[in-house]
């Protein structure tokens, strides 16, 4: 096994154990513990433990190594390997009792910004519908024994897109202009999940032709961005002309890539 294959391995035995205890905190019903940088954007007492778990196990097995989470924050290791977490990815469905939302874990080299990482391994499990999404670099991505594809062309109908908006109210009329600017142009029709980490997965799935979305934090983006390209898929993030607007990802079949980089302003 490799060095990424090892990652991932602990990434899925990680990541399934966290999963587990997301479920059951969500059976057992949860408590709004805080909020972030908006109302809508909820801390339940669940993303605490669950981030917990996964932190506690990590030192356990790779102590040297450093950690950034959506929760806790980051603390930088001695072995150049950095774990990028979000407990709970989609914590509005989540808090809602909507069934969707994941755990995400990656494994990256580098800095520990999504500019100067390079992702090693990941993985992104949906607890309620049972799937672990995972990837190693140079390895392919997976879903249980299949080993996922992007779209590699799309049809005349048009592409199947995804996208998302940010908690901040003020951002939703650029949204909402981008997502108007980009149906026209290439959609069959769009999808807004609430879970980033989700979307990643189903365009390594093929499940999604296409998905963009301004403003992601490293953690929504690193185990994700992953699962794309091993699945022979394209990403871009971008930070627009050094403007003080949030980057904006694409991800992509190499079919749409380009086309869909250009109508949401990647480039």
């Amino acid at each position: 096994m490799t060095v990424a294959s090892d990652l991932e391995a602990l990434a899925v035995d990680i990541a399934r154990e966290a999963g587990h205890l997301a479920r059951v905190r969500r059976e057992a019903g949860v408590a709004i513990a805080a909020t972030k940088s908006a109302l809508a954007d909820i801390v339940t007492e669940a993303d605490r433990e669950v981030e917990e778990l996964i932190r506690t196990r990590l030192a356990a097995e790779r102590p040297d190594d450093g950690f950034l989470g959506e929760e806790s924050g980051a603390g930088r290791g001695a072995s150049g390997i950095t774990w990028v977490v979000d407990p709970i990815d989609g914590t509005v469905n989540y808090a809602y009792g909507i069934p969707h939302y994941a755990v995400s874990i990656a494994a990256v080299t580098g800095e520990p910004t999504p500019e100067q990482w390079e992702a090693q391994a990941g993985a992104v499990f949906a607890p309620v519908a049972g799937e672990m999404f995972r990837a190693a670099r140079g390895e392919g991505a997976w879903l249980g024994d299949t080993r996922l594809a992007v779209t590699a062309e799309v049809g005349p109908a048009g592409a199947l897109l995804a996208t998302g908006f940010g908690y901040d109210p003020a951002t939703r009329p650029a949204d909402l202009e981008l997502i108007a600017h980009v149906m026209p142009l290439l959609a069959r029709d769009l999808r807004r999940s609430g879970s980033a980490a989700l979307d990643h997965a189903y365009v390594a799935a093929g499940r999604l032709d296409g998905y963009f979305e301004r403003g992601l934090a490293p953690w929504d983006l690193a185990a994700g961005s992953l699962l794309v390209t091993e699945a022979g898929g394209r990403y871009g993030r971008n930070q627009p002309d050094g403007s003080s607007r949030a980057p904006l990802i694409v991800a992509a079949g190499p079919g749409l890539f380009d086309k869909l980089a250009e109508a949401a302003g990647l480039r």
